[in-house]
């Protein structure tokens, strides 16, 4: 399951959300996103968990929850639609 984690504190690294989130399961893998210029994060992170319930779980347990001052927003991530106008 891929869980969007966002309201992220930017100092918030993948070592800390794996430990957060590896409370509630295996994680395969986390994904700070970061601007590609600045290495800076956006604020943003993908979790990817290798069983639905346990991903279910974290999302309800986190969502909201408080990290370095910001309340995080957590749920299900979806697909990126790619827009056919763009080249």
């Amino acid at each position: 399951m891929n869980i969007y984690v966002g309201n992220l504190h930017y100092g918030v690294n993948e070592d800390e959300l794996k430990e957060i989130f590896g409370k509630f399961g295996t994680i395969i893998s986390v994904k700070v996103i970061t601007d590609k210029y600045s290495g800076q994060s956006k604020g943003f992170a993908f979790v990817e968990m290798e069983n639905d319930d346990e991903g279910n779980k974290a999302i309800s347990e986190l969502n909201g929850v408080e990290i370095s001052g910001r309340n995080l927003k957590v749920n299900v991530a979806h697909e990126k639609k790619r827009d056919s106008n763009r080249y």
